[in-house]
């Protein structure tokens, strides 16, 4: 008798620790949810300020405002306050890390170039990752008050509430982000482009890498490509458009981390096609 109920106790005990992993993973999104909003809403009241920014232009297109090192220095002390045990890595400062196996991935502001020019349209953003995968995400438009979440097997919100990408099975009628880089050839986006315009589709661009991946998540655009883009500009973007329904590229986490590489995200229905276009235009 006692043999034939070990596997329903054990089963129960699995159960009951999936239950407290889900609760732990709820409560720190939750925390991260609030370090963005916090970090965000102070960048909102810079940003509304008539006083001059002091800005440095890191190359072409590509800027750094004094907000944007001060936003990451700030996330960062809530992160040691709130996960002292975890790694970090920003776009302005040196990396920290950490013991836990888990690090923070920080844009304290994507989309600059709008930032500085009193422009909306940016978001500050973050993502965990762990053992190579991207566990945890947050972009937040304080301007708009939109807050994308989510954490891998918990599915994608805005707000709260659940969003899914969009029902899409051909490229036309469908309107994507195209977002282009400095860092590469400007003919491999001019293939993606044509190849965009000839299948039917449309396309627009963004100021904020980040704020188009949450758009595509939010069913608002059937998919993101570039040709190459950083860690903290996209990894939470790719968590949330999975976690939404949608499909992203394959690609090697230590690569993205140290070297950024090409994005390709989309509604499930397209995935290949937009795969397709993006082995044509970013490996010849």
């Amino acid at each position: 008798m006692w043999k034939t109920c070990t596997p329903a106790l054990s089963a129960i005990g699995n159960v009951t620790a999936m239950n407290t992993e889900k609760a732990a993973a709820e409560a720190d999104l939750h925390i991260a949810c609030q370090i963005v909003r916090d970090a965000a809403h102070v960048a909102a009241e810079r940003f509304h300020d008539d006083r001059a920014l002091n800005i440095e232009r890191k190359g072409a297109q590509d800027w750094v405002s004094e907000v944007d090192r001060d936003i990451e220095v700030m996330i960062r002390a809530s992160l040691a306050d709130a996960f002292a045990d975890d790694g970090i890595v920003g776009e302005e400062h040196a990396p920290v890390t950490g013991i836990s196996g888990r690090t923070w991935v920080i844009d304290p502001i994507d989309g600059t170039s709008l930032y500085v020019t009193r422009s909306p349209g940016w978001v500050v953003t973050m993502a965990a990752v762990t053992a190579g995968d991207i566990v945890q995400a947050v972009t937040y438009d304080p301007l708009l008050d939109e807050c994308f979440a989510a954490r891998r097997g918990g599915g994608a919100s805005l707000n709260g509430r659940p969003m899914q990408v969009q029902d899409a099975n051909g490229l036309d009628d469908c309107t994507f982000f195209v977002g282009y880089s400095g860092r590469v050839p400007p003919d491999k986006t001019l293939r993606v482009l044509k190849d965009v315009l000839e299948a039917g589709g449309q396309y627009r661009q963004t100021g904020s890498g980040a704020a188009g991946l949450a758009s595509v998540a939010a069913g608002r655009t059937a998919g993101y490509i570039e040709s190459k883009m950083h860690a903290w500009d996209c990894l939470a973007g790719l968590l949330l458009i999975e976690e939404a329904g949608g499909r992203i590229m394959n690609f090697d986490m230590q690569s993205m981390l140290e070297q950024g590489g090409a994005v390709i995200a989309g509604a499930l229905g397209i995935h290949e096609d937009l795969m397709a276009i993006a082995n044509r235009s970013f490996n010849n």
